[in-house]
């Protein structure tokens, strides 16, 4: 039999390529959006000697911390203002230590901690003009990313080319694979505050040694020859014994969001998105956990004093909580706390203790002095209110109560609790 040979034309030829090009593209599109694009800072310059600049106006205040005569604000992300605290009714403006991408700090006699991204940096500042790098432990630290504006989704990072610091909203080109029905954006958890990829698209040495203070806001705190950092789910151990050469030492993984440290004789209390979780430091290189206070989900700074914790659970936004309330926690029996009384509250932040009198910085609401000597009875003895503010944390120190609000840094005397004067306030932005 005589075999039949067919022969394409030229132009059916070119239409069968690209009916292949046609089938093998067809799960694949390009779509184009909106969307927060990071820009970058390289580790390289990330990790630049930190150094100090002229002092300058707070424009955005974070963390407070407080050891000596010296104050120490943090402004997010940038570095830490210091100032000369010797008479707190005149606090005096020494210098800005600047150090890219910090939130946090702790410090220890001479030598100052403090989160520079992913690194944990440790400055010796007995010259607070001229801070020298002594030791830096590398990506100790979660990746940071900073808050995103708008509603627009986070578009792919990279790692590899940085630390953020900051964001463009711009329109961005991504290939999709329509056979998965993916598109690979991120998010800022709301909850968490972790960063997420959805997979749909959606909108939106000893005792001589002097240990700073820090607000009820604190992720770090050293005790002892001990540093405690929080890490997101987690508790990082490190061994300041020689500051120039810190050991990292235990990680403990905790399974919740942890968002606040408070030391309080041998016992460690950490403020979780869903409750407190107290640990044992008797060995303090090797906290061993104890018990848990548990609630629904919300922020929750706590501090401790004569066996009972005062915690302040804050409704909305990421927190997650139905209700604003100052809660009082016995502690007589630490393996099971229980509640005492439960006081409500517009939308607290932190709190603090020096003997009976408690603050609680109630944010819009203001700065709330109390009584606190019957934890039942805590809403009958109000001292004072400072309304017209949006309070952040305090630090009671020394009949001093040096408050962060949004608009400034406010220090009053508390010597005479009936009788609380303000000292001065620390404009922050321009306020």
């Amino acid at each position: 039999m005589k075999t039949k040979k067919f022969f394409l034309t030229a132009p059916l030829m070119m239409l069968l390529v690209l009916s292949m090009v046609s089938c093998k593209d067809s799960s694949i599109e390009f779509r184009k959006y909106m969307a927060n694009v990071p820009q970058y800072m390289s580790y390289d310059d990330m990790r630049q000697p930190v150094k100090s600049t002229a002092a300058n106006a707070i424009q955005s205040a974070g963390k407070i911390y407080i050891q000596g005569n010296y104050l120490f604000v943090n402004e997010k992300y940038k570095g830490i203002h210091v100032f000369d605290n010797t008479n707190p009714a005149s606090p005096v403006n020494l210098t800005f230590i600047d150090i890219p991408g910090n939130v946090d700090l702790a410090i220890r006699g001479n030598y100052l901690y403090a989160d520079n991204y992913v690194d944990l940096v440790v400055l010796d500042i007995s010259n607070i003009y001229a801070p020298i790098e002594a030791a830096r432990i590398k990506d100790i630290f979660p990746y940071t990313i900073p808050e995103a504006s708008g509603t627009y989704p986070i578009a792919n990072i990279d790692q590899e080319k940085g630390v953020i610091v900051g964001w463009q909203a711009m329109e961005v080109t991504e290939e999709v694979n329509n056979n998965s029905g993916t598109m690979p954006y991120y998010f800022l958890d709301g909850v968490t505050g972790n960063l997420i990829r959805n997979e749909t698209f959606a909108g939106s040495n000893t005792t001589q040694t002097v240990i700073g203070i820090g607000g009820s806001m604190a992720r770090f705190i050293i005790n002892g020859d001990q540093f405690y950092g929080l890490n997101q789910t987690n508790l990082q151990v490190i061994n300041i014994n020689q500051p120039f050469r810190p050991i990292v030492g235990a990680k403990i993984e905790m399974s919740r969001m942890v968002e606040t440290v408070f030391i309080d004789s041998t016992n460690l209390f950490i403020g979780t998105q869903t409750g407190m979780l107290i640990y044992d430091i008797s060995a303090p290189a090797t906290p061993v956990y104890k018990s848990s206070y548990d609630h629904l989900q919300s922020c929750d700074p706590v501090v401790v004093k004569d066996n009972l914790a005062y915690v302040t659970l804050r409704a909305g936004n990421r927190c997650g909580n139905w209700q604003s309330v100052l809660e009082v926690v016995d502690l007589q029996n630490i393996l099971s706390p229980v509640l005492l009384k439960s006081y409500p509250m517009t939308e607290p932040y932190g709190l603090g203790l020096d003997n009976k009198t408690l603050f609680v910085c109630d944010g819009p609401a203001g700065l709330k002095i109390f009584d606190a000597s019957d934890p039942l009875q805590i809403d009958q003895h109000i001292l004072k209110q400072y309304t017209g503010l949006n309070a952040f944390d305090v630090i009671p120190y020394g009949n001093t109560l040096i408050m962060i609000a949004q608009d400034g840094i406010y220090q009053y005397s508390y010597a005479d609790p009936l009788n609380i004067q303000q000292l001065s306030k620390i404009p922050v932005g321009g306020k």
